[in-house]
């Protein structure tokens, strides 16, 4: 069993899943659209949403015979926050080797 961070970047690392997503963040849209793109059968298609269904990364409903698919977002937000924190602490030490680098360039040649 895969925790849901884990789910999102295991769907996250195809690049038809991605474009999939991509697509439905203009709006919800049927599997026959979404196929549309790709050189690929409506049931690989298919396939992929089941993939970003388990993930929570879309969820799809049923109109009479029409499902579309549509994206959710929250998992992509836990995502970008995981990843955030990561972002801001080797920000944080780019900010400290600038300000160690200035120091050394303010200091005159020859001295240490």
């Amino acid at each position: 069993m895969q925790d849901r961070l884990s789910q999102t970047f295991s769907a996250l690392s195809d690049p038809t899943r991605r474009a999939i997503l991509a697509r439905l963040s203009s709006g919800e849209t049927s599997v026959s659209d979404l196929a549309k793109p790709f050189r690929m059968t409506a049931p690989a298609i298919t396939k992929h949403l089941k993939v970003l269904e388990k993930a929570g990364l879309i969820s799809r409903t049923r109109h009479a015979q029409w499902r579309p698919a549509k994206l959710e977002a929250l998992p992509l937000k836990e995502a970008s926050d995981w990843i955030e924190q990561y972002r801001k602490m080797w920000e944080e030490r780019f900010d400290r080797l600038d300000d160690y680098l200035r120091h050394l360039q303010s200091k005159p040649s020859g001295t240490e």
